[in-house]
């Protein structure tokens, strides 16, 4: 790849218990094109002195333990743009969560992290990341959701014996639901222009959110030039106008892998090959088991996993009072109770969601 256009970095925005990690999985089998970075942000959220999460907020040791208590925004973002300068022959492919990077419980950011605040970020632009605008720019953000019904209950067995031994995570936490998070990273994009909706939005609004993208660059280009930040001025200027909007949901991953993951290549340039839905050779599991490890309890079944093939028959959609004797039966009624009202809560943000995802592509 020789352009820096082409080498865009991809950024998979996503919220718990999405199949993001199987999804993944299927882009870490191109290592000839892209290098993927699992989660990076997740470091600086929880453990570093920047933190976001009140889950480790009074328990130095585990900060300590996590071997990330050091661990600044700055320092996961260097780390991204290193290797996106560094390696001329591979895009970067980030899977995230998006509450990693937009404050928890709807609290706005008065500005970027300070470890990041040396970036251009254009001031009263609403941005909800802690990831200066200008940052946000340079990245291909696409997205990847999932039913509430289906991942609140997965998340919430990961913080419960037997499994939160091994996760580390004792106490469900609404706020780490993550659509709210998701959707407020979504509008934001719309809003600057950096995804557009080409299929649905009129000329007028196109126009609209092209000006405001190409301002937002050409502000973002003449401050890193003023800060003698060469490097990221030149990849902004070879960086393509904005990106279709591109939202997969998780249902559709699952009933039918090739079309959706067809759909998806198609929408960030690079060449689906089937072969990217198997991954049981040796050294494919070997990178798994260490690219995964730190979040030990969350990825084992994509850790053991070998394929991603079609499920035997489609999810029936259940009515509240089935899912509530489902829940009840597995976690009692306490739980039960914290489901229910945590997956009402994200419905809506989902539904906006679905209403842009792809369609799976048939082969030509």
């Amino acid at each position: 790849m020789d352009s820096n256009s082409v080498r865009r970095p991809i950024f998979v925005a996503t919220h718990p218990r999405a199949c993001s990690t199987a999804f993944e999985r299927v882009f870490m089998t191109r290592s000839d094109a892209l290098t993927c970075v699992h989660e990076p942000f997740g470091d600086a959220f929880y453990y570093g002195p920047e933190r976001m999460s009140a889950r480790y907020e009074n328990d130095e040791a585990a900060r300590a333990k996590s071997g990330y208590s050091e661990v600044k925004y700055g320092d996961v973002m260097g780390r991204i743009l290193k290797e996106m300068f560094e390696n001329d022959k591979t895009r970067v492919f980030i899977k995230d969560m998006a509450y990693y990077i937009v404050p928890p419980n709807g609290d706005r950011p008065s500005g970027p992290a300070r470890s990041l605040d040396r970036h251009p970020s254009l001031a009263g632009d609403n941005n909800p990341t802690l990831i200066p605008t200008s940052l946000i720019t340079l990245f291909h953000w696409t997205f990847l959701i999932r039913h509430p019904r289906k991942a609140i209950p997965s998340y919430y067995r990961c913080t419960i014996p037997p499994l939160s031994k091994k996760t580390g995570f004792d106490e469900f936490m609404p706020s780490e639901a993550g659509y709210v998070e998701l959707r407020g990273l979504f509008e934001f994009l719309h809003d600057k222009g950096i995804i557009v909706d080409n299929e649905t939005e009129d000329e007028e609004a196109r126009k609209e959110k092209d000006d405001t993208y190409r301002m937002i660059k050409r502000v973002s280009i003449d401050a890193w030039e003023d800060n003698k930040e060469a490097a990221l001025s030149k990849q902004l200027e070879d960086t393509a106008g904005p990106v279709n909007i591109t939202v997969i949901d998780a249902d559709d991953l699952l009933d039918d892998p090739e079309g959706t993951l067809r759909a998806y290549c198609e929408a960030i340039g690079l060449d689906f090959d089937p072969k990217m839905l198997k991954w049981d050779d040796e050294e494919s599991q070997k990178m798994a088991k260490e690219t995964f490890e730190k979040w030990s309890g969350f990825h084992d079944d994509a850790i053991g996993s070998t394929e991603l093939k079609p499920r035997e028959h489609k999810a029936k959609t259940p009515t509240k009072e089935e899912e509530n004797k489902e829940w009840k039966e597995k976690y009692g009624e306490e739980g039960q109770k914290i489901i229910r009202e945590t997956v009402d809560k994200n419905v809506a943000d989902y539904e906006y969601l679905k209403r842009f995802a792809l369609k799976p592509k048939k082969p030509e």
